[in-house]
């Protein structure tokens, strides 16, 4: 039986088909070039063979096989998709439920390291992944069964700071939107928001800059403002990653995942990341061999909407 796999972000969307164990060749979409999901799935099926079923994986919580996508407004609804699509069978996965079920299969060239030690065999795996968004999940082996993927909306819970500076972002922050969530600062938007918000509480007015500019301009080193945002973007993921180690128990690994931190993986392994992931007062010692990653391998969850896909 052939499978259309989709992971469906807030920016793009990526499309491949299982038949088999593997998946095929990812096709990646904008999604600004489509009135809809199913136009978007129409246009990737328009070349390749009428799948026989499909898993879904969406950036939002999904609801009686439905969801909303959180940054672009549009409903992925399995039950009517199906005859639109000619598709006979649509499950609809939240995107961390997919990335969560990829991690027991990444490897090698897959990861790039951020410290720590090995492993311990059978210990809980957690993920998180700023990029349009910001996604956590978890993976929890159960010994010869095949694990249980937990499923969260934890980019939306409070960021904590850990400095005067990032607690005054927070504020100004909480000034114009109230909830300040983690993804207010470790997202694309996030970066964008650092780079406004540091300006801020230093009294100085700057050109609004998107993310992508903001990163390419503190790689170059030719704009000091842009070097320190994302010096407080990469401090504040470890912080989080941290955080999420001690909240699932991920003596397994944490994983940064998203489409913002392949960009830079050396810069991310030499900024302080590490330091901050590790800085939790009296749990420092259990937080020193937990090891992290960040997961490089572009089509990551494939990997885990085959395995649903599997079952």
């Amino acid at each position: 039986m052939t499978t259309l796999l989709a992971d469906i972000g807030g920016t793009n969307a990526r499309f491949a088909l299982l038949d088999g164990h593997e998946p095929g060749p990812a096709t990646s979409l904008a999604l600004d070039d489509f009135p809809g999901i199913a136009e978007a799935i129409a246009a990737f099926l328009d070349d390749v063979p009428r799948p026989q079923a499909a898993v879904l994986a969406v950036a939002g919580p999904v609801s009686n096989n439905s969801v909303r996508l959180t940054n672009r407004g549009w409903v992925v609804d399995g039950a009517a998709l199906g005859p639109r699509l000619g598709i006979p069978r649509i499950q609809v996965v939240n995107d961390f439920a997919a990335q969560s079920w990829a991690l027991p299969y990444l490897s090698g060239p897959d990861l790039h390291p951020l410290g720590g030690g090995p492993a311990q065999a059978g210990a809980p795996l957690a993920v998180v992944g700023p990029g349009t968004g910001l996604g956590i999940g978890a993976f929890l082996p159960q010994g010869s069964a095949p694990g249980r993927a937990l499923v969260t909306e934890g980019g939306h819970a409070s960021i904590a700071t850990h400095d005067e500076r990032e607690a005054a972002v927070v504020a100004w922050l909480r000034a114009r939107h109230g909830h300040v969530s983690a993804e207010r600062l470790l997202s694309g938007q996030g970066i964008e928001n650092l780079h406004a918000g540091l300006a801020a509480i230093d009294g100085i007015t700057v050109e609004p800059l998107e993310a992508p500019e903001i990163t390419t301009r503190a790689l170059a080193g030719s704009d000091p403002r842009a070097a320190e945002v994302l010096d407080v973007f990469c401090a504040m993921l470890g912080s989080l990653a941290g955080d999420l180690a001690l909240l699932y128990g991920a003596q397994g690994g944490v994983y940064i995942a998203g489409g913002i931190c392949p960009r830079f993986p050396d810069y991310l392994a030499a900024s302080r990341f590490r330091a901050r992931f590790e800085e939790k007062g009296r749990f420092r010692a259990w937080l020193e061999p937990v090891p992290a990653w960040l997961v490089m391998r572009h089509d990551a969850a494939m990997l885990g909407l085959s395995a649903i896909a599997r079952g």
